[in-house]
């Protein structure tokens, strides 16, 4: 492997698998080299597609010297195993959110990482490019000097329900599949600004349960001095914005999760009377997030700045205590 080229494996060719493989073709230094299934077929249709070299199961992939990076893209409820499996072949790690079900598992692949000395990166894609930054560098500024509050959802209503979104066996629900978005936007403005991110207390948890998991679920949570009030839905369309308040100060973003191919553009600031609408360059944040961990794969990093362990442990520990809340109402 060389600072240049990063050669990708992909485990689990489904949906979000192909806006990664996009989100390669997209970027600086990743390339799409292999591609794993728990069926070879379906592995070898996906490589063919999209340009991959090779292909086989998950266990043909990882035994390659040839593959510095996998990609984890299958359900929850393996994310743990594989990335896990993957790491200890020697290979860095991208795991699309959530990085597992429960805070347990997680910590089982961060020590892994920690172990095998190899990079491992949580796939929030809202993380990467000149919106995150601009966004982090605002809850900075505004500090922790007076509480803050943040008020922010996300929802879209399924086509059917049946499949893994509405699987208990599969960890589905929409805290896991979406509310994890709203979760890490908290813990990043709350660690941003000074606050604590290690010792989340719940104020209050409601849920509409489908077919045994969360249909809907809403919570009020704090982190330090941040106060967030969070609602996401599987069943039900729910608005795309979030909104920060300090004092007199507002910090609103009309559009907060962008695509799987565009980030965010648009950030309106309110203080007083004024109002200051930042609009911040467009990149493709899979592309982002792939060339982030190719750049701490070769300059020896374990952990990627824009999403360091201890966010994925936090998000790991709210979304465990949520969702454990939620599914007992």
């Amino acid at each position: 492997m060389s600072a240049a080229r990063t050669r990708w494996g992909i485990l689990g060719p489904g949906v979000i698998s192909r806006d990664f493989a996009a989100g390669l073709r997209a970027s600086a230094h990743g390339v799409l080299h292999a591609v794993g299934s728990s069926s070879p077929a379906r592995a070898a249709a996906f490589a063919a597609e999209h340009g991959a070299e090779v292909a086989g199961s998950y266990d043909d992939i990882l035994a390659r010297e040839d593959v510095d990076a996998i990609y984890v893209g299958t359900v929850h409820t393996t994310h743990a195993d594989l990335a896990v499996r993957a790491l200890e072949a020697g290979k860095a790690v991208l795991c699309e959110k959530p990085a597992a079900p429960t805070l347990a598992e997680v910590e089982r692949m961060l020590e892994t990482a920690a172990r095998v000395r190899r990079p491992f990166l949580e796939g929030f894609k809202t993380r990467f490019g000149p919106f995150a930054d601009i966004l982090g560098r605002l809850s900075a500024e505004l500090g922790s000097t007076e509480p803050r509050r943040l008020e922010v959802s996300r929802g879209f209503p399924a086509q059917s329900r049946d499949g893994r979104l509405f699987d208990p066996a599969l960890a589905g629900g929409a805290i896991l599949d979406i509310g994890c978005y709203p979760v890490a936007l908290a813990v990043q403005l709350a660690a941003a600004g000074g606050d604590p991110i290690d010792a989340p207390r719940f104020l209050a948890i409601e849920a509409e349960l489908v077919n045994g998991v969360d249909g809907t679920a809403a919570a009020e949570f704090t982190l330090g001095g941040l106060n967030t009030a969070v609602e996401s839905s599987i069943v039900k369309a729910l608005g795309r914005s979030a909104t920060l308040r300090v004092g007199d100060t507002e910090i609103i973003v009309p559009d907060v999760w962008g695509t799987r191919s565009e980030s965010p553009r648009t950030i309106v600031v309110r203080r007083g009377g004024d109002e200051e609408v930042l609009t911040t360059p467009v990149v493709h944040p899979m592309a982002s997030e792939a060339d982030a961990l190719s750049a701490a794969l070769a300059e020896g990093r374990l952990e990627v700045p824009e999403m360091p362990w201890a966010h994925t442990r936090a998000i790991a520990r709210v979304l465990t205590d949520w969702r454990a809340g939620a599914l007992t109402r």
